[in-house]
């Protein structure tokens, strides 16, 4: 529960800006390691900006792009495919060391040229541009990319390179010249980096405790400590809160938002999140290989009643993968989703299917409303025709041949198409990877013009195309994004940012506060 010092500590506190409280957050889910270079879940996202920084800062309080410095004061292109960064001088990490290029070097080259398989993965879906980091200086380093990169800035900016130091990672395990996976795996689990917090505790999957770094290069952090705490029953989330265990709880589901703002110690904050839940499919089962079939369990799904079944309205029904975080490349207009009830019961009637059962695998509480809504899809399915069977199970069934339909989530990783469409679905990418999508040379050539020209004009277009090619030949539904709600005690003053990546627990300053 939040803590505060008594009057005199208090006071010299607040003379100097920062304020020795201490919270509790109740979470749905708390990681099983914390690397920022491995991590792109969804639970993940939430723990790293408070302890880790990139190169290229953002204004998160803003929907609309504005880079700002980070660990590097400055940046700036110096042929079409080298970026040299000066870095900021007397930045510490969390155990003293100075943070210099050769750590930068080290963070960058980790994922530009990963070895460790987790890494690898993170490397190839979204940064197989990037070449290589170079130490000009301590305080000076190049960045060389492939090609012309349109998204230089977005690419600086994403969790997985956030900087980690080099000696202390190596010297882990074995020998501490080398950077074995062993060392990697030990970082996960005592990370370090260069934040207003330090992970001062962290418990797999149960507890991460920050506190405060007072050796922080920036705007010193508001709390002393912050805990976060597993809480996986949104009841038991919402009783600590009013017992006063907890002092926010996450993932609040929209019928629960009344009750607690109907107590006057208790009030929520919440958004469509930049995220969707989806439905995928594995084109190449044996009985989903009919595009047809895919064109119906899609088209007999009416999103928008399950919007107001189980979000209330709140949450953001597309008509085509695309996000206003987007900016200029967010297409509204693009119609590749939609309901038409007819039109799923004629195609079924026109495709190969003959009644086999299709089974929809579900996480049981990962998703918020995600049972539910599986539930209400089997009915859905019914009524068009279609034989389904639901699987609620922990396991996940993403990568297994036998895999037929399943939901999942399709996060923005970063503000463009690339960042959540692309990075699942682009040619070589996870779903190809994992047996489940199929690309050819006409899709590849329609990405190759989206993701690397340089107007955006020309991008839209392509990206439209790539749309259409998935409304034909569907690997997956976006069913909406999520209406996602914290609850807190009344006299806290916290909400999730226009400019964060979901999930965010964004503890820095400025960003929470109290009455």
């Amino acid at each position: 529960m939040m803590k505060l010092l008594g009057t005199t500590a208090l006071a010299s506190l607040l003379a100097t800006g920062a304020i020795a409280a201490e919270i509790t957050v109740g979470a749905a889910n708390v990681s099983d390691y914390l690397d920022p270079g491995r991590d792109h879940s969804n639970v993940g996202s939430q723990f790293y900006y408070n302890a880790f920084d990139t190169l290229v800062g953002k204004n998160h309080d803003r929907l609309e792009m504005e880079w700002v410095p980070a660990l590097a004061s400055e940046w700036k292109l110096i042929e079409p495919t080298l970026m040299e960064l000066k870095l900021r001088e007397g930045v510490k990490f969390h155990n003293g060391e100075d943070l210099t290029a050769d750590d930068v070097v080290f963070s960058l080259n980790r994922m530009y040229q990963a070895t460790f398989p987790p890494y690898v993965v993170r490397s190839k879906d979204r940064l197989s541009n990037f070449a290589e980091a170079i130490k000009i200086d301590d305080y000076t380093v190049q960045v060389r990319v492939e090609r012309e990169e349109p998204l230089w800035e977005t690419l600086l900016n994403l969790q997985q390179v956030m900087i980690i130091p080099e000696e202390y990672t190596k010297g882990l395990t074995g020998d501490p010249k080398v950077a074995e996976d062993s060392d990697f795996e030990a970082f996960s689990l005592t990370p370090v980096g260069t934040g207003p917090y330090k992970v001062a505790e962290f418990q797999p999957g149960q507890k991460v405790v920050y506190e405060r770094f007072d050796g922080f290069w920036g705007e010193q952090a508001p709390l002393e400590k912050a805990t976060v705490i597993r809480m996986p029953e949104t009841a038991s989330r919402i009783t600590a809160l009013k017992t006063g265990e907890a002092d926010i709880v996450t993932n609040i589901a929209p019928d629960q938002l009344e009750l607690i703002n109907a107590d006057p110690n208790l009030k929520t904050e919440g958004s469509a999140t930049a995220l969707f839940h989806v439905m995928i499919m594995n084109v190449n089962h044996p009985h989903l290989k009919d595009p047809k079939i895919r064109q119906a369990m899609s088209l007999s799904i009416d999103r928008d009643l399950l919007n107001e079944a189980l979000w209330l309205g709140k949450a953001v029904v597309p008509s085509s993968h695309t996000m206003e975080e987007m900016g200029q490349l967010h297409q509204p207009d693009l119609v590749t989703f939609e309901y038409d009830m007819e039109k799923a019961k004629s195609l079924l009637a026109e495709s190969s299917y003959n009644g086999e059962e299709i089974v929809f695998d579900a996480f049981p509480v990962y998703y918020t409303n995600g049972v539910l809504a599986a539930q209400a899809i089997m009915e859905m399915w019914a009524e068009a025709g279609i034989n389904g069977k639901l699987n609620v199970t922990e396991k996940w069934t993403g990568n297994d041949p036998e895999m037929m339909a399943r939901s999942w989530s399709n996060p923005m990783y970063f503000a463009d198409p690339f960042g959540s469409f692309g990075v699942m679905w682009a040619p070589d990418g996870p779903s190809e990877g994992a047996g489940r999508f199929n690309t050819d040379e006409e899709y590849a050539e329609m990405w190759e013009r989206f993701r690397f020209n340089g107007d955006v004009e020309l991008r839209n277009a392509a990206y439209a195309e790539l749309m259409d090619r998935i409304k034909q030949d569907p690997p997956v539904l976006p069913l909406y994004r999520p209406f996602e709600s914290w609850a807190m005690k009344s006299n806290v003053n916290w909400a999730p940012k226009k400019g964060h990546i979901p999930y965010v627990l964004d503890f820095r300053a400025g960003s929470i506060s109290f009455n």
